[in-house]
């Protein structure tokens, strides 16, 4: 089951959340990678039905999601924002869901889909008791009650601890290597790494990049690169580097250098190399420009 998108827009006014995206999200895990405020939950909203395009298509297994009450039976949502009732029970929070799908046995798809996230024991707690990253595991429990070909997460790892995390990501592993269309945002790098093997990066409510991460990621680091450098001898230490393949300038600053670069990996090895050859100490090496926004800002760039 596949997502389309062509020139998708969406705005809010004057202000523009989603500005012509065209994309197509097929069975496995993507990731939907972009800082906040890029207008992955605005496209995420789009997908489950809940907001028109302001302009272009959007379909998923050929039909609109957009006034399709059929589509929800197909998709599971789960939301940043925590949409969880918690004076219910986690149990009847994910039957509720269950109800509302008119499933045939709807306490018994519930302790199915609580057992999948490892909340049987929690069940009959109710969610205000509950931790953020528990509540998160609740969401994706009623989400999955249906058994949707369509999953749609929206920063799902907040708030969970590293157990849990892993698990989480084992699952959507899992779950994408059945067949399922399974698309999960994240502003963080290493989340979306883990898990999937393409990925859609989104900046300022535009595509930026679609495709292979591992084809993207090694745009992303060999992209130019700005160190904070600091030794037991900063001038020796910038004269040594002068002139160095992966180095394209230095300058001497009051609390180091500054040092550019093309392409990371070469460098973080040659300066160690060289530090080492030459009896200079470094104290401190530091990426200044590591930030999502940098890395998106060269991919719009190219």
């Amino acid at each position: 089951m596949s997502i389309e998108l062509t020139n998708v827009s969406r705005w809010y006014g004057n202000v523009v959340a989603v500005n012509d995206i065209t994309m197509s999200i097929g069975p496995g895990v993507t990731g939907l990678l972009g800082p906040n405020g890029a207008g992955k939950s605005t496209l995420l909203h789009m997908m489950a039905g809940f907001l028109p395009p302001s302009r272009g298509e959007l379909t998923i297994d050929g039909a609109p999601s957009w006034k399709n009450p059929e589509i929800y039976r197909k998709i599971g949502l789960i939301p940043e924002r925590d949409s969880v009732y918690a004076f219910l029970t986690g149990a009847e929070f994910v039957e509720a869901s269950a109800r509302l799908h008119e499933l045939p046995g709807p306490e018994r798809a519930a302790a199915r889909s609580i057992a999948l996230l490892e909340m049987t024991d929690a069940a009959d707690r109710r969610i205000a008791t509950y931790s953020k990253g528990m509540r998160q595991r609740i969401k994706v429990a009623a989400a999955l009650v249906h058994d949707p070909q369509v999953l749609l997460l929206d920063e799902p790892f907040n708030g969970m601890d590293p157990r849990q995390r892993l698990h989480m990501m084992d699952l959507l592993d899992k779950l994408g290597s059945e067949g399922r269309t399974i698309l999960f945002s994240s502003h963080i790098l290493e989340e979306v790494e883990r898990l999937s093997g393409t990925i859609q990066v989104v900046v300022a409510g535009r595509l930026a990049a679609s495709g292979d991460f591992r084809a993207i990621r090694r745009l992303m680091t060999s992209r130019p690169h700005v160190f904070q450098v600091r030794s037991t001898d900063d001038r020796r230490l910038a004269a040594t580097l002068i002139g160095r393949p992966a180095v394209t300038a230095v300058e001497l600053t009051g609390t180091g250098l500054q040092v550019r670069t093309s392409d990371y990996g070469a460098f973080c090895s040659d300066i160690a190399v060289l530090a080492r050859d030459t009896g200079i100490g470094l104290r401190e090496l530091l990426p200044t420009d590591e930030s999502l926004e940098s890395v998106f800002a060269y991919l719009v760039a190219n």
